[in-house]
C-alpha cells in the first residue's frame, strides 16, 4: 500500500495559552459587530473572544514580512523560531 498524504496533514498540538489583554473599548464594538455578522453568516452564534485567536492566525499567516524575517538564520536565532 503506498502512502498517500492527505490534504490537511497531522493535526496541530490542541495546546493552548490563556492570554488576557486591553483594548479600546471601539475596538471591543468591532469585534463585537465582526461575531454577530459571522453568525449571520454562518449560522452559528461565536463570542467574539473566541475569534481573535483566529483572526490572530490569519493575520500573522499572510504578514510576508513576519514570514521573511522568521526565515533568516540570524534574526530566528535571536527571537527563537516557532514551528
Amino acid at each position: 500500500m503506498s502512502k498517500s498524504k492527505l490534504r490537511l496533514g497531522p493535526l496541530p498540538s490542541n495546546t493552548s495559552v490563556k492570554l488576557t489583554f486591553t483594548c479600546p473599548a471601539s475596538l471591543k464594538t468591532e469585534l463585537d459587530r465582526y461575531a454577530a455578522l459571522h453568525a449571520q453568516l454562518y449560522g452559528e452564534t461565536v463570542d467574539s473572544a473566541v475569534l481573535i485567536p483566529h483572526m490572530l492566525q490569519a493575520f500573522m499567516a499572510r504578514d510576508r514580512g513576519f514570514r521573511a524575517l522568521r526565515a533568516k538564520p540570524a534574526i530566528a536565532a535571536r527571537v527563537g523560531t516557532v514551528p
